[in-house]
Order: C-alpha cells, then structure tokens, then sequence
C-alpha cells in the first residue's frame, strides 16, 4: 500500500464523502425498489447542492471562455473517476461544438490504462500531476481544473501547484469543505453532497455533482463563444447520420424553411450548419456567408445583426 503524503493525513472520518448515511444503513436488507428508491432520492440532492456554487461556476466560466478567445486551452485533471469523467467530458465537445481535441482535454492519473484498470499508487504522487501538465506545456492563457472528490489528490494538488505558478487559470472541483485543493485554486467549487449511498463511494453522488459542473464549465464556454444560436448547436460537426440530420433540423429551426431548403442549403455550405443558416436568413452565397461569419470571430448572431437578416 503506497504511504499517504503529510498533507493528505486529514482523518477520513471528518471528510463529508466518507460519512455513513443513516438512510442507507440497512440498504442490504432493502428490496430492489426500495434501493432505486433511496438512490434516486440521494441523487436528488446533487443539484440543489450545486445551487450556492453558482456564482464561483460563472466566474469559472467567464474565465475559460477569455482564455480561449485567446487559444488557451480548458484541461482537466484527476484520479479515479474524476479523471475518467474529465476525459467524458473533454471528449464530447469536438462533436457537439466542432472544437478542437487539442482545445479541452482530460488528463488521468496512470495514463490511457487508467480509464478501464485501477493503477496503484498513481493518484498519490503530486509529482506525476506536475509531469502530465507540463508535458502540455500549460501557459498562462489555459485554465486547469483539478478534479478530487476529496479534495485531498496528492496528483492533483500538484498539478494544480504547478498550473498556479505558470499563470494558468486554477480551478477546483471537490466535494469536500475547507480542503488542500481549495488552498491550492483560485476558484474553488465545492458542492456538498453529503454521505453516499456506499460508503466512501464518491463514483455515485460526488461523481454525479462534478458532471454536472463539468457540464455547466464547458457548455456555458462553449456558449460564450459563440457556438450557438439560441440553443441551438450551430457548430455541430455532422459525423455520423444522427448528427447530419440533426443539423438538417437546426437549419429549419434557425431559419425556418422546409427540410428540402435545409439539404440544399447544408449542401451548398459544404455542410457547414452555421454557413447554411446565414445563408438561408440573409440570401447570400456562401462565400459571403463564410466572410461574415469570419468578421465576427465565426459568432452567427453577431453576423446576422450586422447583415440585417431579411428573415
């Protein structure tokens, strides 16, 4: 078993991940209704625990999408299933915003084999952090969110000691109080789930609370950016035939012509869902289109209220 770091010795015991639920103390006893019952009940709490991080998940917020407009990139980094579900989340918005996989990206303790195998000892080497983010060369125009449920990573903590020294913006996400990683950030987001349903099993509550701020991180960028229109995924990078009619709908929607008009319209902006739809709301080719898009740092709204749309 690998020796815990000095600043990591905190009693499990007054951590609130690892408290004993009273509403599950007899969950083995339970019929299978009664534990979906009880779990759904549990779950319901992650949302209302997020609520008073709001303020701290917009100031996060704002400052990703200011360090993108300028390249810099959102990385997140973690152990365990925080890890896993920073690399969730990174790998979801190439499809769903057209963003580079260089621009967010997910970073585990142990590497690619840490995504389906436990690796011993890998989270408690601060050292091991400190290498996987300066392997990215992290600048000051990145933001890095360390990932621990605990708030207490020893990896963690130092990757987040060295993306602090460098300038980059420091974030973290645990669901702890008063932790390591909250001395370590400048923007701490700690909703307070409470016991899990388990035990100690922080993949359940705890895990469920930083996908939902990890979702909040990266939409809410994503939207200050201007990668969509409304609430409609503009930039959606039609891969597969889902995402291909998706974007035949979201150019009816946008524009509100008839899904003929649509696959012409994708067609003619080489299937370009942005292109289409200034194309369709302004009757312009789409060449036009394209150089408008680009005046406006490719923000469509922003393009259309320069145009003055004739539809």
């Amino acid at each position: 078993m690998s020796q815990q770091p000095a600043h990591t010795e905190r009693s499990l015991s007054t951590l609130e991940t690892e408290q004993t639920n009273p509403a599950t103390s007899h969950i083995d006893l339970m019929t299978p209704l009664e534990i979906a019952r009880v779990i759904n009940n549990e779950d319901a709490r992650v949302a209302l625990a997020i609520q008073p991080e709001l303020p701290k998940i917009a100031q996060a917020m704002e400052g990703i999408a200011a360090r993108m407009r300028q390249s810099g990139r959102l990385i997140y980094i973690g152990a365990g299933t925080s890890g896993r579900l920073g690399i969730l989340d990174a790998s979801e918005c190439p499809p769903t915003f057209n963003s580079s996989p260089e621009q967010v990206i997910g970073v585990i303790a142990g590497g690619e084999r840490a995504l389906t195998n436990a690796i011993e000892g890998a989270e408690d080497d601060p050292s091991g952090g400190e290498a996987a983010l300066a392997a990215l060369q992290v600048t000051a125009n990145d933001s890095v969110v360390g990932l621990a449920a605990s708030g207490r990573t020893p990896y963690v903590l130092g990757a987040m000691t060295y993306a602090r020294a460098r300038g980059a913006l420091t974030i973290g996400i645990a669901c702890t109080s008063n932790s390591p990683l909250e001395q370590a950030v400048e923007i701490m987001i700690a909703p307070i789930v409470g016991p899990e349903v388990i035990s100690g099993s922080t993949r359940l509550k705890a895990g469920s609370a930083q996908k939902m701020v990890l979702n909040m991180l990266s939409t809410g960028a994503m939207i200050l950016l201007g990668k969509t229109y409304g609430n409609l995924m503009v930039d959606v990078r039609a891969t597969n035939y889902k995402l291909v009619q998706r974007a035949m709908k979201i150019v009816q929607l946008a524009t509100g012509c008839e899904r003929e008009q649509a696959v012409s319209l994708l067609e003619r902006a080489g299937g370009d869902t942005k292109v289409a739809i200034f194309m369709g709301l302004t009757n312009v080719d789409a060449d036009i289109a394209r150089e408008q898009l680009t005046a406006h740092g490719q923000i469509l709204r922003s393009a259309l209220n320069d145009a003055h749309p004739t539809a």
